[in-house]
């Protein structure tokens, strides 16, 4: 009886610590894009804060595009950066971040920009 407590009790403990973690609410450009010109940012919202500690915009060869980053290192429910201007082709932003809780987290989302 008291194994299946500790283990109801572990189950509920590791469920609750996994709906903690931060998600990606929004993005702009949203994931799938087809854009007609380079996006005046790149934003990301949260629905808890985070810590971005990591953000990188790719081509589709995997070369790094320049980005001045718009938010710091302190978590926020919001970060921005504002890429240089593009060529046409599709892109990958990756990010990683710490959330509130502490958790290492990450993701991605792609855009693409046509002629």
């Amino acid at each position: 009886m008291k194994s299946r407590l500790a283990l109801a009790t572990a189950v509920t403990l590791l469920s609750a610590a996994a709906f903690a973690h931060s998600e990606t609410e929004e993005t702009t450009p949203v994931d799938g894009a087809r854009l007609t010109e380079t996006p005046d940012m790149i934003h990301m919202v949260f629905d808890d804060p985070m810590r971005i500690t990591m953000v990188r915009l790719e081509n589709a060869d995997g070369s790094e595009m320049p980005m001045e980053r718009g938010t710091g290192l302190e978590p926020s429910l919001e970060f921005h950066a504002e890429p240089e201007p593009l060529a046409p082709g599709s892109y990958t932003v990756e990010w990683r971040g710490l959330a509130s809780d502490g958790h290492a987290m990450q993701g991605s989302f792609s855009f693409e920009l046509t002629d």
